[in-house]
């Protein structure tokens, strides 16, 4: 068990917790959300290294707690020459070497005991993370991931998802007491993410999560810590639960709310009135009456609604509603080949008209990145670029976009801003507060500096907008902010994603990397294609009707018709049950 006990925890630039306690308990698979910068990561590396943080309330954790741990930012060590198998079994296979080589000295040396000793630490060591069975363990883990013919292949060779996945094996093999992640489905393709929901569900032990995915959310875990505004709440249950939850309080809250302020209005009428009367009468029971109403107030509004779980500002990002685009074709790839160490794409054809949204998808490591530099670098004889288009690009290696030495400020004076002025308006609208504008980009979280790059897209009044995997490390209160902002977009996307949800929400079609070339899907075949791989029957249908019906609950709540979003709600329950 871990107990975190009225915690907080203050950095120079903002206080990040206020008290904040949770509890985790044996075989919890818990899902760790907020929005993004609210010190979710923070919060993380004091569990795993308290002595290095001055905070104040109690961390409860057995000292001979193990910690399995896989990081958002892992890279690949291409120099190394180690086996798939050779890397996860990494520790096994040292202390089957020590235990040899103990077994060796003792058939000759007269420190029998302490030898001893030695042995029977290596051994206990080895029979913790599953003894002289690795081999099996490791394939059965291999195989769960689909990942099982890579078992002899270098390290070096695996694409970044799958060495992601090959990182989680490595720490779940460790048999950890907790095992914690941060943000582990950042980048991964469709059959990754489904790889990671497989191991998720088969750990053994506490979990602790970090992810902003709504497949992983919504398909991996029993328990919800929510971090917003330096406050945390428990749940004990799935997400999809958690969010009718949130709901179904939001709903009771507003309309405790409206009821409050219609009170609190009259309330100030009647103050008014005995004010003006104890300004000409001097009698002791009229002004006991005024101070009686004073105090009824003052509890009206303390109870206004003080909810940072219900209320959770969206950033307001637009990519330029007024925007005129003709009709024409946008661009042009013809007879488009490219290779490293071997060929990636080859004699690859396609067009995108001008109000076109599409998404690139494909496995890791096929190329699509490159291809959507080579775009927006326009270099490439294969590639025509219409002279009327102004294109815009987000990276998913924000350092890319963002010169990470600059502060908010000077990012965004270089991208043509005139004003600290027009700069803190601007960017208030994105969620970031005038206090960090001095603050360096480079100490923001990953889901902050994608909102940056989307502000600086936002900003460019671009006519084709090249987003490469625009979700990652998002918020989902963000993630919906940019699927609204691609909606009303007028100009032409192209995306690289493996997001299930902003593809199918918001794409006309698909452009599919197969075989090293690139062919169309409609949307209709991207879903079915999609069901067979990763969903039950009608699942994403059900999604869709779900969000349909939330919107409606939205629009009811505007207009404070709350026997409508109670029925509403009603029905939401049944399409959550479906799912």
């Amino acid at each position: 068990m871990i107990k975190v006990e009225n915690l907080s925890y203050s950095f120079p630039q903002k206080d990040l917790y206020n008290n904040i306690s949770f509890i985790l308990e044996d075989n919890q698979h818990c899902a760790f959300i907020g929005t993004s910068g609210s010190g979710k990561s923070t919060l993380i590396d004091i569990i795993m290294d308290p002595e290095r943080y001055m905070f104040d309330g109690t961390l409860e954790i057995d000292p001979n707690c193990r910690i399995g741990y896989v990081s958002q930012f892992s890279q690949l060590d291409k120099t190394k020459k180690i086996t798939v198998f050779e890397y996860i079994g990494e520790e096994f296979i040292k202390l089957q070497k020590e235990i040899a080589a103990i077994c060796t000295e003792m058939e000759t040396s007269s420190e029998i005991d302490s030898l001893l000793e030695k042995y029977q630490q290596n051994t206990d060591a080895l029979d913790a993370i599953g003894g002289d069975d690795f081999e099996s363990l490791i394939n059965k883990k291999l195989n769960l991931a689909n990942l099982l013919k890579f078992k002899d292949q270098l390290v070096s060779e695996l694409s970044g998802g799958e060495f992601k996945l090959i990182q989680v094996i490595k720490e779940m093999l460790k048999r950890p007491d907790l095992m914690i992640m941060d943000e582990p489905d950042v980048f991964l393709d469709f059959e990754n993410l489904n790889a990671l929901k497989n191991l998720i569900n088969s750990h053994k032990g506490i979990l602790l999560i970090i992810t902003h995915n709504r497949y992983l959310l919504n398909h991996c875990f029993n328990k919800i810590i929510h971090l917003e505004n330096m406050e945390l709440q428990e749940f004990n249950g799935s997400y999809i639960d958690y969010n009718f939850s949130l709901l179904q309080t939001k709903i009771e809250l507003q309309e405790l709310a409206t009821a409050d302020t219609e009170e609190i209005e009259r309330n100030n009428v009647l103050i008014g009135k005995l004010r003006g009367i104890a300004t000409r009468n001097s009698e002791s029971a009229r002004g006991k009456s005024l101070n009686a109403r004073v105090k009824i107030q003052e509890r009206l509004e303390a109870r206004r609604i003080k909810a940072p779980f219900v209320a959770i500002k969206q950033p307001d990002i637009c990519f330029g509603t007024e925007l005129e685009v003709e009709d024409v074709i946008a661009l042009k790839v013809i007879d488009y080949s490219v290779s490293f160490e071997e060929v990636l794409l080859e004699n690859v054809n396609f067009e995108i008209k001008s109000t076109d949204k599409v998404a690139l998808i494909g496995s890791n490591g096929t190329g699509k990145t490159t291809l959507l530099k080579d775009i927006f670098k326009n270099n490439h004889p294969a590639i025509q670029i219409n002279n009327d288009v102004k294109i815009a690009y987000l990276s998913q290696l924000q350092g890319e976009v963002l010169n990470e030495t600059n502060t908010i400020l000077e990012e965004f004076f270089d991208a043509g801003f005139k004003t600290y002025g027009e700069i803190s308006s601007y960017i208030s609208s994105f969620g970031f507060d005038e206090e960090i504008l001095n603050q360096k980009i480079a100490s923001l979280s990953g889901g902050e500096k994608n909102i940056l790059q989307l502000a600086k897209v936002s900003a460019s009044n671009a006519t084709f907008l090249l987003l490469d995997e625009p979700t990652s490390h998002l918020d989902t209160y963000s993630q919906i902010a940019l699927e609204k902002a691609i909606e009303n977009y007028k100009g032409a996307i192209l995306m690289i994603s493996h997001d299930y949800y902003s593809i199918a929400n918001c794409m006309d079609y698909v452009l599919i990397i197969e075989d090293k070339t690139i062919r169309k899907m409609s949307m209709r075949k991207f879903r079915k294609m999609i069901y067979v791989s990763h969903f039950d029957k009608d699942y994403l249908e059900i999604e869709q009707k779900k969000k349909s019906v939330e919107i409606k609950i939205e629009l009811a709540l505007k207009d404070n018709d709350f026997e409508l979003a109670k029925i509403l709600s009603e029905e939401l329950e049944t399409l959550i049950k479906l799912l």
